[in-house]
């Protein structure tokens, strides 16, 4: 491991390794199998998400990465169980925050948490070479390396110590790296409030030639996270 990965990756211990699932990817993001079809996809970060396993099993070609990534794949796994199992005793605490639509109970939750946290591990076993270490906001890929960019529970979700300037630069570099549009979801806070600086971003993007939507969607599990931002890049 190099110096420079040793310098910016977090402690173990200050990762939550914790992800969704294949389907909740497409309804979080409004998308359809056969719009991701012959499209190089990033999931970034992608931590114990599922979509990059189940979407490549099916025939997508997607490349996953995230600051977890620096370490193995059997200690994330192991990370990953623990980290559920502290989750859904938060949430017994703080059920009122979230619908219980989706999931139906916190049973129906952990089952949907596992099961993405063992498509993940198994995939990073067998495909290594597509879970990919990043220390955002840099990224170690070509320009326009990608068609589409997902982007879930990262920005805007932690307003809290993600300054503006963060949100900035990182998403100049997720435009970077794509050619034609990144989609961003929530557009919450942990609190379940509209991200405070949304519209200062989307008039950023606007002026920089993005043509750019607030989109809802019909995945909404934390109360209020129930909209997308859809980034299309400009010719």
């Amino acid at each position: 491991m190099s110096k420079v990965e040793q310098s910016t990756k977090l402690d173990l211990e200050r990762i939550i390794f914790i992800g969704r699932t294949y389907k909740e990817y497409l309804d979080m993001f409004s998308l359809s199998e056969e719009e991701l079809e012959r499209k190089k996809i990033l999931d970034c970060p992608a931590g114990a998400c599922s979509f990059t396993a189940v979407g490549n099993e099916l025939g997508l070609d997607v490349t996953a990465c995230d600051i977890a990534y620096y370490y193995s794949g059997e200690d994330l796994k192991n990370k990953g169980l623990q980290d559920i199992e502290h989750a859904m005793e938060h949430m017994e605490k703080a059920k009122s925050n979230y619908k219980w639509d989706y999931f139906t109970d916190i049973d129906g939750l952990r089952k949907h948490r596992l099961s993405a946290l063992q498509n993940c591990a198994n995939d990073m076993k067998k495909s290594s070479e597509r879970y990919i270490p990043v220390t955002l906001p840099s990224l170690p890929f070509e320009n326009a390396e990608f068609d589409i960019l997902l982007s879930a529970h990262f920005l805007f979700l932690y307003a809290d110590r993600l300054d503006y300037q963060f949100h900035i630069e990182t998403i100049n570099e997720l435009l970077r790296v794509t050619k034609e549009e990144i989609r961003i979801f929530p557009l919450v806070d942990l609190e379940g409030k509209r991200y405070e600086h949304l519209d200062k971003i989307i008039s950023y993007l606007a002026d920089n030639g993005c043509t750019v939507e607030e989109m809802k969607v019909s995945y909404e599990f934390q109360t209020n996270a129930n909209s997308m931002l859809k980034i299309k890049k400009g010719l």
